[in-house]
C-alpha cells in the first residue's frame, strides 16, 4: 500500500479528478465525506457543534444545516476556530483509521483533503506523495459560478481564503493543470496514475519521482 494526498483549490476539479482515479483502481478516502460524517447525529461532534453554535445550525430532522454552520463562520475567525476544534481532530482520527484498515494491500489510497497544506500537516498521513489539481483563477471561478451557481464575489473570497497556487505546486510531488476538456484531463490523470503505480512498485521510501502535467 502507498498513500497518496490530493489537494487543490476550489474549482479546480480536484473531485472529477478523484472520481477518475477511482475508475483506475485507487482507494478513495474523502476528507469532506468524512467531515460530514462525524457530525452526525449521536456523533460526539454533533454534540460539541450544537452546544457551541445553537439549534440555530439544526434543521427540523435534527442533523446539521451545512450551509448555516458555515454562514456564521465564514467571516468570523474565532467561531471557525472553534468549528476546526472540533471536527478536525475526528477527522484525522477517522482518516489514519481507514488507512491503517488498507495495511498489508497493494492499494494506492488517495486521501483527498481540500486544505492539505493549509489545515493538515501531510507528514500525519505518511504520504508517499502529493497530487495537486490546479487551474487558473479566472477558470476557477467561473466553474463555482456555472456549475455549482455560486455568487461571483463568493466565489472569488472562498478562493482567497486558501493557499496561494504557487504555495501549492511548489509543494507537490506532482501536478495536474486542468484549463482543457475532459478528455484531456482523463489522459493527465492516466499518466497521474502511472506516477503512483510505479511509486507503488518502487516503494514510497525511494526516490519520488515529480512532473506536472498540461
Amino acid at each position: 500500500m502507498i498513500v497518496i494526498g490530493l489537494t487543490g483549490g476550489i474549482g479546480s476539479g480536484k473531485s472529477t479528478v478523484a472520481r477518475m482515479l477511482v475508475q483506475h483502481g485507487a482507494v478513495l478516502i474523502d476528507a469532506d465525506e468524512i467531515a460530514h460524517d462525524v457530525v452526525g447525529a449521536g456523533r460526539p461532534a454533533y454534540r460539541e457543534v450544537v452546544e457551541r453554535f445553537g439549534e440555530s445550525v439544526v434543521v427540523p430532522d435534527g442533523s446539521i444545516d451545512r450551509a448555516a454552520l458555515a454562514a456564521v463562520v465564514f467571516n468570523d475567525a474565532a467561531a471557525l476556530a472553534d468549528l476546526e476544534a472540533i471536527v478536525h481532530p475526528e477527522v484525522r482520527s477517522e482518516i489514519g483509521a481507514r488507512i491503517a484498515a488498507e495495511s498489508g494491500s497493494e492499494h494506492v489510497v488517495v486521501v483527498d483533503i481540500p486544505l492539505l497544506f493549509e489545515k493538515s500537516d501531510p507528514d500525519d498521513y505518511r504520504l508517499a506523495g502529493v497530487l495537486v489539481v490546479d487551474s487558473p483563477l479566472d477558470m476557477a471561478v467561473e466553474r463555482l459560478v456555472n456549475l455549482r451557481g455560486m455568487d461571483r464575489s463568493d466565489a472569488t473570497a472562498r478562493i482567497a481564503r486558501q493557499a496561494a497556487r504557487s504555495e501549492r505546486i511548489g509543494r507537490a510531488d506532482f501536478v495536474i493543470m486542468n484549463m482543457g476538456t475532459l478528455e484531456e484531463l482523463q489522459e493527465m490523470v492516466r499518466r497521474a496514475w502511472e506516477w503512483m503505480e510505479r511509486l507503488r512498485v518502487e516503494g514510497a521510501d525511494g526516490d519520488r519521482p515529480a512532473g506536472r502535467i498540461g
